[in-house]
């Protein structure tokens, strides 16, 4: 992706975090943001502020006039600014007025456009969004994690922005981030998403860590171990979301960190709702290969 296409699709996610956010910010906090209204494309419920944020995001990237897919929990896939919605067909995205790109290349906009919705629906301040940008070439392989170029995260409710560019590093309200040189488990911090986990799974791990967080968005999680506010993060569960972690997943591999499934094996899932995995965060490889070694995977 050329440095024109990348300042241009971020100022796009920008316009998106900013727009989302005015617009599930009257819902904060209030009962009738947990209403159901109807099953999301992912099997779960769409509660009315899942739907607010989605249809903002929606608006944004119609308001581009340019031909981009948008793969999100609610809606699951929609194309957009275009005509023809067979994604296996090439278009091109020049025109007067976008910046220079390989016109063979496509666009996918991965979003969750509210990670942490019962944050949110309570008031608890850890809730976001989550965008990843990936360019991919039709005709190949389908789109994986491994074409997304640009990642980002907004915590709503303390104005913080994480964003990762490939192969330029990741950065923290502008600054750049660097993942945590802790390499001793007994002086580590973790996030974890434990609950429907067997206990045997994490147990011994447990007695080794020195702290141990819940927060309710993995998204933002992980950009913590990305900042070096967690030195590790993990979830067993096997049902994780692809969308959940395609933005942060990269954030975090660009500021020094690394990710795996929970077998230590590279997460190259599939950019669409269905596809599920297990994760495995830290600081640094070191880290990582200790808890690693203290887990037993069953």
């Amino acid at each position: 992706m050329e440095n024109a296409d990348l300042m241009f699709w971020r100022s796009i996610a920008v316009k998106m975090t900013e727009q989302v956010e005015k617009a599930v910010s009257p819902l904060i906090g209030k009962k009738e943001a947990g209403d159901i209204i109807k099953m999301g494309a992912d099997g779960t419920p769409s509660k009315l502020i899942d739907i607010v944020a989605e249809d903002e995001v929606i608006s944004v990237l119609e308001g581009t006039s340019r031909p981009v897919k948008l793969i999100s929990e609610e809606i699951g896939e929609l194309e957009i600014g275009t005509e023809n919605s067979d994604f296996s067909d090439e278009f091109d995205v020049s025109s007067e007025n976008s910046p220079e790109s390989t016109s063979a290349k496509k666009i996918i906009f991965v979003v969750d456009p509210l990670d942490g919705t019962s944050n949110a629906i309570k008031n608890i301040p850890i809730f976001g969004i989550s965008i990843a940008i990936a360019e991919y070439s039709p005709g190949k392989e389908l789109p994986c994690l491994n074409d997304v170029k640009m990642g980002f995260v907004k915590n709503f409710a303390t104005g913080d922005f994480y964003e990762g560019i490939r192969g330029q590093g990741a950065f923290l309200n502008g600054e750049k981030m660097i993942s945590s040189p802790q390499t001793e488990l007994n002086h580590s911090s973790m996030g974890a998403f434990i609950y429907g986990t067997k206990f045997s799974k994490i147990d011994n791990l447990s007695k080794q860590i020195r702290r141990i967080r819940i927060l309710g968005s993995v998204a933002i999680e992980l950009s913590y171990v990305a900042h070096g506010s967690y030195d590790a993060f993990l979830d067993l569960r096997g049902n994780l979301r692809i969308v959940d972690i395609a933005a942060s997943k990269l954030i975090v591999e660009e500021s020094g960190g690394v990710v795996t499934n929970q077998f230590g094996k590279a997460l190259s899932g599939i950019l669409n709702v269905k596809d599920r995995t297990s994760i495995i965060a830290a600081g640094n490889k070191e880290l990582h290969e200790k808890i690693m070694t203290h887990m037993e995977v069953i």
